[in-house]
């Protein structure tokens, strides 16, 4: 009996003791978890300044070449032959198609022949004029006759110039049976086929001739952006001694983006402008002119023109020190006691990694870069300096 009571005392006793190594070890726990969440976050921030920004600028370009002709017949007729094919390279002056000639062959056949008349007529004219000739001035008919031969005579003379004009006419139109390459280039579509009849009224060309040698690109630019280049040009003419000057261009080189998303490896000037901003959509038209020696480009493709623009003295800070909700865009500023307060910003644009800071950051304020979602509004951090 007294073993079965030592026993039982034995276990209240562990138990006790289990019960307070228990407690202490979760109280342990706690206070160090306690301590661990009391420690501010080792967060790095960038100090707010001001400096050069340089933001790109893109617009949608339709490439055309310098010299687009559209090669159209001068005669009507049936094409009989098509000297060249669809995107070939030709030379001024190279034969391109042939519209059937016979027709005209026979007109100038029969203008021939009606300038052979019209010489013979003449040369009858004027041997009669001859043959009057000294029978007035001897008295043996009156001058009347003379005169009336003389007039017979320029009629003659006149026929005789209708009917060359006629025969110049007819080969004129009959050497337009052979269409001719006007300048050098490339040969677009040829939509039409041998045997079609062609003439001077169809809707659309036999084909369009490129020369690409030297390319235009045409796009357009909203009126803010325009008004930005044209003051930044004025600006820098008078800080430099410039007089004005009403075709003063004041644009940067121009960079081209093609279709693949590779850059072009020429740049382009824009070298004219439209008189007139689109009342329709604010926006106005210009134009880039751009090498195109290797010719990689060709008339009707497009690209995508890039233009450099230089900020001034403007707030940036990387992309990265932002979080956006719905419409807004935020950052996490740090007071003077490294707590942390979230503020509104006013985004003015991008350049490469960085956003140009329009409104609500002041030079020499910290902002966090990291660990945004880590803290809440009045945390308290321990800021790295980057």
């Amino acid at each position: 009996m007294r073993k079965r009571k030592v026993s039982f005392y034995i276990s209240i006793v562990s138990m006790t003791a289990l019960v307070i190594v228990t407690f202490y070890s979760c109280f342990i726990g706690r206070s160090e978890e306690n301590e661990v969440t009391a420690k501010p976050l080792a967060l790095p921030v960038y100090t707010v300044n001001a400096s050069d920004a340089t933001t790109i600028k893109t617009y949608l370009g339709t490439i055309e070449g310098k010299v687009n002709v559209e090669v159209r017949p001068q005669v009507e007729g049936l094409l009989q032959e098509i000297y060249v094919d669809e995107g070939s390279f030709v030379e001024k002056g190279q034969k391109l198609f042939k519209v059937d000639a016979s027709a005209y062959q026979e007109l100038l056949n029969n203008s021939v022949a009606n300038q052979n008349v019209a010489k013979a007529k003449l040369k009858n004219a004027r041997l009669e004029m001859e043959r009057l000739k000294p029978l007035v001035d001897n008295d043996v008919i009156s001058e009347v006759r003379l005169r009336s031969a003389q007039s017979d005579y320029e009629v003659a003379k006149a026929s005789l110039d209708q009917a060359t004009a006629a025969v110049r006419s007819a080969e004129i139109n009959q050497g337009f049976t052979i269409i001719t390459a006007p300048v050098s280039g490339y040969i677009g579509r040829i939509p039409k086929r041998i045997g079609n009849l062609v003439g001077k009224g169809d809707k659309e060309p036999l084909t369009v001739l490129s020369d690409v040698q030297d390319v235009y690109v045409y796009f357009s630019m909203n009126e803010s952006d325009f008004l930005y280049f044209s003051k930044l040009k004025v600006k820098e003419d008078s800080i430099n001694g410039i007089p004005k000057s009403r075709n003063a261009l004041s644009f940067p080189d121009a960079v081209l983006i093609l279709a693949d998303g590779e850059e072009y490896t020429n740049k382009g000037a824009v070298d004219a402008i439209n008189g007139q901003v689109d009342r329709t959509t604010g926006a106005i038209s210009l134009r880039a002119s751009f090498p195109n020696a290797d010719n990689m480009l060709r008339s009707g493709s497009t690209g995508t023109l890039k233009i450099s623009e230089v900020k001034k003295n403007v707030i940036q800070i990387p992309q990265i020190a932002t979080s956006e909700l719905q419409d807004k865009t935020f950052v996490y500023v740090l007071d003077k006691e490294d707590k942390v307060r979230r503020r509104v910003v006013t985004i003015g644009g991008k350049s490469k990694d960085n956003y140009i800071i329009a409104d609500g950051l002041a030079v020499g304020e910290r902002v966090l870069l990291t660990g945004l979602d880590k803290i809440t509004e009045g945390s308290t951090v321990t800021p790295i300096q980057q």
